[in-house]
């Protein structure tokens, strides 16, 4: 079977790329999925199949260099005022699924990494612990301690 072109790669993986940054907490998902496909295009992979999970891997390294600068740009000015949801975005997003980001932005980031990975790409054990460079007993720990940390996050906020 012929590997896919890189045309058809960003055809096919671009999209979830971007979403993917997105719910990793990156404020520039759409640049995070371009440089990654930057990345793969100027680079030869011995493994023609392993452009996904290659890609995968550079957008949560990136997201992280993202989070851990943007984090120390914070520190040295004040946070600017928080802005008000626009009535439009207050009709598409349900109060439960903003309640339910909110909860998982909270979350350590190797915690929410791993659900990320684990529900919304649905990859398996072996398959997350190689994005985010652990063990798969190390992914376990992490999925299972955010599960009972949003659990109790959501339970808190409903009452």
């Amino acid at each position: 079977m012929a590997q896919p072109s890189f045309a058809e790669l960003f055809a096919a993986h671009y999209h979830p790329l971007v979403r993917l940054a997105g719910l990793l907490g990156a404020d520039d998902p759409e640049d995070i999925a371009q440089e990654a496909f930057s990345r793969l295009h100027t680079r030869r992979l011995r493994d023609d199949g392993a452009a996904v999970s290659y890609l995968r891997t550079i957008v949560c390294n990136l997201t992280r260099n993202r989070l851990r600068h943007l984090r120390l740009v914070r520190l040295r000015r004040p946070d600017p005022p928080e802005h008000e949801r626009s009535s439009e975005q207050a009709v598409i997003v349900a109060e439960e699924h903003r309640e339910l980001l909110a909860a998982l932005d909270r979350l350590p980031r190797r915690q929410r990494e791993a659900l990320v990975l684990r529900y919304w790409l649905d990859l398996s054990e072996r398959e997350i612990a190689d994005v985010m460079g652990v063990s798969a007993g190390s992914v376990k720990t992490h999925a299972s301690r955010a599960l009972a940390a949003l659990g109790k996050a959501l339970k808190e906020e409903d009452q």
